[in-house]
């Protein structure tokens, strides 16, 4: 988007708080405000209602509609528009291009009584003449449905303080949005930042009814808010409580959650929401894409590697005894909320592991991960959850989460069911999962994943394919970041029998990803074994 082009649009009813709001979000984000109304009371040289006593409301908007899109051109930082400016064609396409380029049109949404009430207070509304509320009620009928299409943002401020509406709004601006999309995927969003967590209900959306609220005990402060925001809103919650990690996708946690889920009398118009780390939302989209044969869910991720990966591309899953996500579906939700709030709670050791796949997918993909990891290592490496929030490493995150969510969403896109390209994004898996096994889980999966990383580039290394220093450079990251790179818990012949049950493997055939360069992944059927015995030796020894 051009650098002379708005940071955000505010619309919104008469009343709706967009001056005041507008004005201490851009304090809090440190931008200019601009007010289209005031911009043309300072033109016209008089109030707007008496502008348009004189020369009527036709010459008015005539007059607004050429202010706004110079506006749209020229100014930085908020822009807040007149209640009515929506309505006019031309700007109606003028935001539509502005949003085309990346721009974020925000529907500041009031409760309808509070809004009516401070119209009538203000004055100097001309569309308001008369009986105001029986005026702003009419127009609220025309207009809502015109700014919930034009608006890509929408912000709910019923019952919040103009500086509680404010912060709402600033931390949407903020937030970075990854669209996902396919052939055979319905698009949905990833929303990635500070107070992610707000646009709840407004993924869930108005048809739902029950909601199954899927999480562990171990995020009860999240849930509780989740919980909050969507009773506000008028749903009936149910609180679903699994495990925590591996432990909570299970054969016997699935059937305990379909017993309740049955005995609540959830339908196929109600929803689920899995809140929670990786565990969590692999389980809740295996329930959702198992009960009815499908109902909506969200995903809410409360661990930087759910973040990541988990939480995103719609592969659902429970463990057996056999392994890891050996039954599941794919299955995408309706949204997926990373709201950075949550990893103010999450330990340091759990926040590096999601550096695992992170790591990975600057190996696979996006060489600018890997120039963020290596020059923020140290910082990384000692995250402090109640220093993070407002601190320059929440900028640093936040790129990173959006860097690696367009790595996954660009495979899962082309490949939603992982019949080629989507394999790519199991680089370093193929031994990770053998890891997870072998240790009954008590391997964090990121961590097991680093290690796997450095066996594919060893391998890949050992082939012909990748150089030593490219090998080199998955050792330095990786343990510049404090994840491990060697693992010494198991056997060869314990490991290559896992390998074989790899949900990549076809037949009696090995399949591995490899690296032929970093950022080009390639698939290797059946390498030799004298290969692969001696990449593993390499990572017990390094």
């Amino acid at each position: 988007m051009s650098d002379h082009r708005p940071l955000a649009v505010v619309i919104g009813m008469p009343g709706a708080g967009k001056t005041r709001v507008g004005r201490e979000a851009a304090q809090i984000l440190d931008v200019d405000f601009t007010d289209t109304d005031i911009e043309i009371e300072k033109e016209i040289g008089m109030k707007i209602s008496r502008y348009f006593d004189q020369y009527g409301e036709r010459a008015f908007r005539k007059l607004e509609s050429q202010t706004v899109i110079n506006l749209l051109e020229s100014c930085e930082g908020l822009l807040a528009l007149g209640g009515g400016a929506p309505m006019n064609v031309d700007i109606r396409e003028a935001l539509a291009d502005y949003t085309a380029d990346g721009g974020k049109v925000v529907y500041l949404e009031a409760d309808k009584r509070e809004a009516m009430e401070r119209a009538s207070r203000s004055g100097n509304r001309p569309m308001l003449n008369g009986d105001a509320d029986k005026r702003w009620m009419k127009l609220y009928e025309e207009r809502d449905p015109v700014f919930h299409d034009i608006a890509n943002l929408r912000v709910r401020t019923h019952g919040s303080t103009p500086r509680m509406a404010a912060r709402k709004l600033s931390n949407m601006i903020r937030e970075h949005i990854v669209h996902v999309t396919g052939s055979d995927i319905e698009p949905y969003d990833v929303c990635i930042g500070e107070g992610a967590l707000n646009r709840l209900v407004e993924i869930i959306g108005d048809d739902v009814l029950r909601i199954a609220l899927i999480h562990t005990q171990s995020v009860q402060r999240h849930s509780d808010q989740a919980r909050a925001l969507l009773r506000q809103a008028g749903y009936e919650v149910h609180d679903m409580v699994i495990p925590d990690a591996e432990s909570g996708k299970t054969v016997d946690v699935a059937k305990m959650i379909w017993k309740q889920l049955g005995e609540r009398g959830f339908t196929r118009s109600d929803a689920i929401i899995g809140l929670g780390g990786g565990a969590t939302t692999d389980f809740a989209g295996f329930m959702a894409a198992t009960w009815m044969r499908g109902i909506r869910y969200v995903n809410c991720p409360t661990s930087l590697l759910a973040m990541v990966d988990a939480s995103t591309g719609g592969k659902t899953g429970i463990n057996t005894e056999e392994g890891k996500n050996l039954v599941g579906s794919f299955y995408t939700p309706a949204g997926v909320l990373a709201d950075l709030r949550a990893l103010k709670t999450l330990p340091r050791d759990i926040f590096i592991e999601g550096l695992g796949e992170v790591a990975k997918s600057g190996f696979i993909r996006d060489a600018e991960i890997l120039e963020i990891l290596r020059d923020y290592a140290e910082d990384l490496r000692n995250f402090d959850g109640d220093a993070f929030l407002g601190s320059s490493l929440e900028d640093v995150v936040s790129e990173l989460i959006k860097h690696t969510v367009r790595v996954k969403v660009y495979h899962v896109s082309n490949d939603l069911k992982e019949t080629g390209l989507r394999e790519f994004l199991n680089y370093g898996h193929t031994l990770a999962h053998a890891i997870e096994k072998l240790e009954h889980f008590r391997w964090r999966h990121g961590n097991a994943v680093a290690v796997g990383c450095v066996y594919a580039a060893e391998l890949s290394h050992i082939l012909g394919y990748l150089d030593q220093e490219d090998v080199d450079l998955h050792r330095s990251i990786l343990s510049s970041l404090g994840l491990p790179t060697s693992w010494n818990g198991g056997s060869w012949d314990e490991v290559v029998a896992l390998m074989h049950k790899d949900k990549k493997a076809r037949g009696n055939t090995l399949r591995f990803v490899i690296l032929d360069g970093i950022g080009h992944p390639i698939h290797l059927e059946d390498p030799p074994m004298e290969a692969l015995v001696e990449a593993f030796d390499r990572i017990q020894t390094s």
